[in-house]
């Protein structure tokens, strides 16, 4: 039986739209200007998810360069700008892109900070459902707070997040400083969801403790969606300890036919009438009442593990893709489940008997098919939607996409 809330999060942010390999190869290049087409020296250019980037020379022009095929978010930050991401994708040239920055002016009542009995509120949340709740957040700092700003509406229960400028953090778990250019987050307590996306660029926090850090970034990549995705396109899951399943729907074995149920709800209510109470075990007209609210089907993990050969498809040397009907039930036997993920009740999902403590996560194919590079990074981040472990995994638990273990 599968656990009736949970949390749910696109993983844009978790996997940030770029390309698979840096091999000496393509660029990105163009000129940064204002909207009167004046060129910006000095402004910042990153590629998301990456720890790579460039400044604009004296005319305003930046370059990126030993880049291979692929589909890249690159981000510009300069003070007095409102930051700014272009896509950019590359297939077998380079690439000229010129980008346009926006002044960034603010209104008198917009710079005064207005007193919010809530924020502190508001801005707990956020942290828990943007940075995460594991080690790795715990030991997250979000140092530029004052730039996010929220939007609660009671009557939906919905909270939503915004900034106009990248929101700072130090993860001293580790070792990174990271810009984020968040573009949406939205927590709905109604069905218990939590979506936000953006852009993450990386740099170390410093070099002594890069022992030290290179142990902890191996344990937040190993067994991630990161991790499962590349060994789906080098056909390794099995070699790298993932199982995989598929979940079908089938009819629902704890319901009884809906004629059924009408004539035993009819039968216990005119008793109940006539002030007689029927009890085998428990309230007669309750349990079936409550029978007829529930779902005709459920998902069951099919008890046949998926052949990888079937379900990834090779589109190009660079790019995989595959197409699943219902989801994905991942094992991963690598790590086991970290104490701060078992506190957390609402993650968990529905597992088997013989397993014990191996992670868990659940896929869903929001868009079909689903195209992937070899650094385990979606064409299309709005494909997936985890649930599971990998819900659970958020920005803190994040290692830059070219990473290497």
């Amino acid at each position: 039986m599968t656990r009736f809330f949970r949390i749910l999060f696109l993983m844009i942010a978790m996997m940030p739209c770029v390309a698979y390999a840096f091999q000496p190869g393509y660029t990105i290049s163009g000129i940064v200007k204002d909207k009167t087409g004046e060129t910006i020296p000095g402004a910042n250019v990153l590629l998301s998810g990456y720890q790579i980037g460039a400044v604009a020379n004296n005319e305003g022009r930046y370059l990126i360069g030993k880049l291979s095929p692929g589909n890249y978010q690159v981000l510009v930050q300069m003070i007095g700008y409102l930051p700014a991401s272009i896509n950019v994708i590359i297939n077998d040239k380079s690439v000229v892109a010129d980008i346009v920055l926006t002044q960034n002016i603010r209104q008198l009542e917009e710079v005064v900070i207005r007193a919010d009995p809530n924020r502190s509120q508001y801005l707990q949340i956020f942290r828990e459902s943007f940075l995460g709740t594991s080690l790795n957040a715990e030991k997250t700092t979000i140092t530029n707070p004052e730039v996010i700003k929220f939007n609660y509406d009671a009557g939906k229960r919905v909270l939503q997040a915004s900034a106009d400028e990248f929101i700072l953090m130090e993860n001293k778990e580790l070792g990174y400083r990271i810009k984020y250019l968040l573009k949406y987050f939205e927590k709905d307590d109604s069905v218990n969801l939590i979506r936000y996306y953006g852009y993450p660029s990386f740099e170390d926090l410093s070099e002594p403790k890069s022992r030290q850090y290179k142990e902890k970034r191996d344990e937040a990549y190993y067994g991630s969606s990161q991790h499962f995705l590349r060994a789906l396109f080098n056909n390794t899951t099995m070699r790298e300890g993932f199982t995989i399943y598929n979940m079908e729907k089938i009819p629902n074995p704890y319901k009884l036919p809906d004629s059924t149920l009408d004539q035993k709800i009819d039968y216990f209510t005119r008793a109940a009438i006539r002030g007689i109470i029927i009890y085998h075990g428990k309230d007669s007209l309750k349990h079936y009442s409550q029978m007829k609210l529930s779902p005709d089907t459920i998902v069951q993990v099919n008890s046949e593990e998926v052949d990888t050969d079937t379900l990834v498809k090779k589109e190009v040397n660079n790019l995989r893709w595959m197409n699943f009907q219902n989801k994905l039930y991942v094992i991963y036997s690598g790590e086991n489940e970290s104490k701060a993920y078992r506190k957390q009740s609402s993650y968990k999902v529905s597992r088997p008997r013989y397993l014990r403590d191996e992670q868990v996560s659940i896929v869903h194919q929001l868009k079909s098919p689903i195209a992937f590079y070899r650094y385990g990074t979606p064409f299309d981040p709005d494909a997936l939607l985890f649930e599971g472990y990998w819900g659970y995994e958020k920005v803190a638990d994040m290692v830059p996409v070219d990473y290497m273990p």
